[in-house]
């Protein structure tokens, strides 16, 4: 029973630390044990504060201002060495809750999307902007629209690093989210890298399962330098970030429907819809399913870091309102 008890305290705290090492800024009691929600993990601001006095002794976080606390050295080694069980599945769940609170009406325009945020060194803007464009012209991205914040602004629940500025791009979770308001229920399967001949969609050439990773796998081929998307928006040929889902084919009429829908809202992400049973991309489809690809959400990012400038990436890591966007030609302008 004490064994049990010991788990449950180290994922309240791993939680905890999860939750601050994606803020820039200090955190009291109030905002985690509001965001701790998110992670099915439910505790008052008194047993927050509890939590945060343990850890402060542990080394693992420290307090710098009244209530504000963020994580230290020790603390993110100590996520990062984080058990298996808290990792695996962690990415197929991220995925899960960004779905649950995206709440966009496409009739009104109006309501939350999910977005991936990327922070850029100030003095590489610029540059980095000249390397997406040739991937939003060619269509190559979930949507134009897209959010720009300056050191020390939010983009959704993230402040933007000084020196640094913040780019939010639309993520392909938008289609996850408004099938489910829709009451489809959508199976994300896969993402990976898609290899693009002749400006069509060829095959999967790379696959890591979302249910066993811990990491966005996007994140994981761009820091490779797996993808060669700007090959793929100048010639045609070349390989992108996409995902893999699947959905029941009864619902294919309505998942149709949403998908018209959003493209008219300027949130697009859809690549190929298969038929019943049948592979995608040669990927296998389960019985009655059908097998969707979707661009990956992170591509005209992968196409910056192609150029030689890095970016610090967080993908699926927040939701902004829809209007808050606007026309990636409108940022360039």
């Amino acid at each position: 029973m004490i064994g049990v008890e010991t788990q449950e305290v180290e994922r309240k705290e791993l939680s905890i630390l999860k939750i601050l090492s994606e803020s820039q800024e200090p955190l009291g009691a109030r905002v985690l044990a509001r965001r701790l929600k998110d992670y099915g993990v439910y505790l008052g601001e008194r047993a927050v504060r509890y939590h945060l006095k343990l850890m402060d002794e542990r080394g693992l976080t420290r307090l710098v201002s009244r209530d504000g606390r963020l994580i230290t050295e020790l603390g993110a080694e100590e996520l990062g060495n984080a058990l298996v069980r808290d990792k695996v599945g962690f990415a197929i769940a991220r995925i899960e809750l960004l779905a649950f609170r995206t709440d966009f009406d496409w009739e009104k325009r109006t309501g939350t999307i999910p977005v991936n945020i990327s922070f850029f060194p100030k003095a590489k803007f610029a540059r980095a902007l000249q390397a997406m464009k040739p991937v939003f012209d060619a269509g190559i991205c979930v949507s134009d629209l897209v959010a720009v914040a300056q050191g020390g602004e939010q983009l959704g629940e993230l402040t933007v690093p000084e020196n640094s500025i913040g780019l939010a791009t639309v993520c392909s979770i938008v289609i996850n989210g408004t099938l489910l308001k829709a009451g489809v229920p959508t199976d994300s399967r896969f993402g990976g890298i898609l290899q693009i001949r002749n400006h069509q969609p060829l095959r999967f050439v790379e696959l890591i399962n979302y249910a066993g990773s811990s990491l966005d796998p996007s994140e994981v081929f761009i820091r490779a330098r797996m993808t060669s998307v700007r090959d793929a928006a100048k010639a045609g040929n070349g390989k992108i970030l996409a995902n893999f889902r699947e959905i029941p084919a009864l619902c294919r009429p309505i998942a149709e429907k949403v998908v018209t829908e959003l493209k008219d809202a300027g949130l697009g992400g859809l690549m190929v819809m298969g038929n019943t049973s049948e592979p995608v991309c040669e990927i296998p489809v389960e019985l009655n399913r059908i097998g969707m690809v979707l661009i990956g959400g992170l591509n005209p990012v992968a196409a910056v870091e192609e150029a030689g400038i890095e970016a610090e990436n967080y993908a699926m890591s927040t939701i902004m309102e829809y209007q808050k966007l606007k026309k990636f030609e409108e940022v360039t302008s």
